[in-house]
């Protein structure tokens, strides 16, 4: 019997192996405005957050010219690179198959809408998703706004709602909106650091993932 009827996915460090991409720019970014240097864990753990939220967390209340210098650096380091980021190997192939199966697809980001409709044009993937949501139009994770909208957008009830992310905002935001959460260790955060938070499911790689999904559809 099918499980889901509605799996939403979050994008980076999910579907595109961007976490680097990131973190690398937020690094880079921080140096150009002259804010205390981040380690690359540092980054990594804030990826999800809208860029904002980012910002707060990872510097606190500084004066907004430099939050606003910081935004524009790491803005303009991601986009010289965005070109450049790859799918994980076989998250298309799930994507496409669970569509064929008649699967509703949505996706649920912390990019803004210029981001995502770059990635999903550039990735091919466009067509297979019913719904996107991001920080443009919604509050960032772990605010439960996202699924909410995708869900009524989509019909879809939040028992028959799975949300998929690599980071513990995604797992927040869907045990906030009270759906099924499946966190994959592939990307921004480790298996254990995810635990924490409690997902339904936890997988450390795509094709475990995808074979789960395709049994459960």
């Amino acid at each position: 019997m099918k499980q889901f009827d509605l799996i939403v996915w979050d994008w980076d460090g999910t579907v595109a192996d961007s976490t680097g991409l990131i973190s690398q720019a937020l690094i880079q970014a921080a140096q150009e405005a002259g804010l205390p240097e981040l380690s690359e864990s540092r980054a990594r753990s804030i990826i999800g957050l809208g860029l904002r939220e980012s910002i707060q967390v990872l510097f606190g209340d500084i004066p907004a010219s430099q939050a606003q210098a910081l935004a524009t650096h790491y803005q303009r380091n991601y986009y010289a690179n965005e070109n450049n980021i790859l799918l994980f190997a076989g998250i298309a192939e799930t994507i496409v198959a669970l569509s064929k199966k008649g699967i509703k697809l949505a996706v649920a980001t912390g990019k803004g809408r210029r981001g995502l409709n770059t990635a999903l044009q550039q990735s091919g993937l466009a067509k297979y998703f019913h719904a996107t949501k991001t920080v443009d139009e919604c509050f960032s994770k772990p605010h439960p706004q996202m699924l909410d909208e995708l869900m009524d957008e989509l019909v879809a009830m939040p028992a028959r709602t799975l949300m998929i992310g690599d980071s513990q905002y995604d797992l927040q935001m869907g045990k906030n909106a009270g759906v099924m959460t499946a966190a994959v260790s592939y990307g921004s955060q480790t298996a254990a650091h995810l635990s924490q938070y409690s997902p339904d499911y936890l997988f450390d790689d795509v094709a475990t993932l995808s074979a789960w999904l395709l049994e459960q559809t």
